[in-house]
């Protein structure tokens, strides 16, 4: 008889990065205590507030990182792709979520116990080493889209948070249309924006023929003037 399929077994190769690190006394404790965690469209992973106990990797679907500002509107701080890991920061912090987690679509994550991992970086420094640069990455990137949000007018932050997008999900095999289907709210949350301003900005956009809206999806059409008008804000 064929060799039962392990659950988390064809989403190893995600996480490849990460078990190159480690001893194969720790690869096999790791893999003693990984999981597989479904979560729906919409569906909140976790809150601002709660206490971290599992570090967490996108394997399928994508993820926003937000958190609830002036007026209970969210401001989305960060996107996650294929391969992400996240989660951990408060953790090492040791302190509850500042951020919340929810799927922008149905989303496919591996988890681990935190008290794990962190065992084995006191043991690792390679593995060390690895979430430290994934967190500067992150810090590097949430300065830079503070930066952007704060000081940029409406056009430049729209055209920015489209950027954004293309450079973390990439464009469908037409080469042109974004990869993730974005609500307008969404959108205006990611852009520190109002909903009503986010359409207007979206709508002079493709009047100007710099993109194409079909429903949710977007088409860039003329990618040079958009990046112009990033840079300039």
């Amino acid at each position: 008889m064929p060799k039962k399929r392990i659950p988390w077994e064809e989403y190893l190769e995600k996480i490849s990065d990460m078990l190159d690190t480690l001893t194969n006394e720790q690869r096999t404790e790791l893999l003693n205590h990984v999981s597989v965690v479904k979560f729906k469209k919409n569906e909140i992973i976790y809150k601002e507030g709660d206490l971290p106990t599992n570090l967490l990797c996108l394997v399928s679907g994508k993820v926003k990182i937000y958190k609830e500002g002036v007026g209970g509107r969210p401001q989305i701080m960060r996107v996650l792709g294929e391969t992400e890991f996240f989660a951990y920061r408060a953790y090492m912090a040791n302190e509850p979520f500042v951020t919340a987690a929810a799927a922008f679509e149905p989303c496919v994550l591996l988890k681990v116990p935190l008290g794990i991992v962190t065992n084995m970086i006191q043991e690792n420094a390679t593995l060390g080493w690895f979430f430290i640069q994934k967190l500067a990455h992150d810090l590097g990137q949430s300065d830079e889209r503070t930066v952007n949000l704060t000081q940029k007018h409406i056009r430049g932050r729209l055209a920015e948070s489209l950027l954004f997008l293309k450079d973390s999900y990439g464009l469908e095999e037409d080469g042109s249309t974004l990869s993730i289907y974005m609500s307008r709210e969404d959108l205006a949350n990611l852009s520190n924006m109002t909903t009503s301003n986010a359409i207007r900005t979206l709508s002079a956009f493709a009047s100007e023929k710099l993109i194409a809206l079909d429903g949710r999806k977007i088409k860039f059409i003329n990618l040079k003037e958009l990046e112009k008008i990033s840079r300039i804000g």
